[in-house]
């Protein structure tokens, strides 16, 4: 009984998580999309805030470059290189400023060497195996009933999660320093920052739903492992 409980905790608590996750990309899209109708007050397209930021923080060797895709923005390191979407790039819009600023918080976060960052780096290589190796290795310990086999998975994706925890600070610390630098250059006004504060707290949403998602899978595999 005690077991059929914590089977049916565990499969709940993984059902919550995905509607969370779901939840989560909701608000994303729908605060961007509701933001991204508001024109910030200077004109300034996200590409400009990028590059003014990344200038006053000394980064002038760091290119900008525009991608295809909506949402598709990201800092490549080994580049050293801001991407900013379609829908950020020339973008005047609080939305695509507030991405913009958080995507060059991640450039500065390598520039001052955050730890966190160095330690998700770290952990990046072990969690690109575990995400695609982890489900097979995992599968064939449960048909061929080789627990050690089955628990080298479960490892794996630990990993997985391990790297999803500590992804964490560097979202939440990019955001900060995101919002801290527009307020301190009088980027966007007061009244526009209420836009980027919601656009980018639903972004690092994603990252807590991603994060308890995986969460509840590792218990899952945890509990079929050991009921096997």
């Amino acid at each position: 009984m005690g077991l059929l409980l914590n089977n049916t905790f565990v499969l709940l608590l993984v059902i919550g998580a995905l509607f969370l996750g779901m939840y989560a990309q909701y608000k994303v899209q729908a605060n961007f999309n509701k933001y991204s109708k508001v024109r910030a007050e200077s004109g300034k397209t996200a590409y400009e805030v990028a590059r003014q930021i990344l200038d006053s923080n000394g980064l002038v060797d760091v290119d900008i470059v525009h991608i295809s895709g909506n949402l598709t923005d990201h800092y490549d390191p080994r580049k050293k290189v801001v991407a900013l979407s379609d829908t950020v790039y020339n973008s005047t819009s609080v939305a695509a400023i507030g991405i913009a600023a958080h995507e060059v918080g991640h450039a500065v976060q390598h520039n001052v060497g955050y730890i966190p960052i160095k330690i998700r780096n770290l952990i990046l290589p072990v969690a690109q195996l575990g995400s695609s190796a982890y489900f097979f290795i995992f599968l064939l310990g449960i048909i061929f009933s080789y627990p050690p086999l089955a628990d080298f998975g479960i490892l794996l994706f630990g990993a997985v999660v391990l790297f999803q925890l500590v992804t964490l600070p560097v979202e939440f610390d990019a955001s900060s320093r995101a919002k801290r630098t527009i307020e301190e250059q009088f980027i966007l006004s007061s009244g526009e920052m209420v836009g980027v504060k919601k656009v980018l707290g639903a972004a690092a949403m994603t990252y807590v739903a991603a994060l308890v998602s995986s969460a509840a899978q590792l218990l899952r595999m945890i509990s079929i492992s050991r009921r096997r």
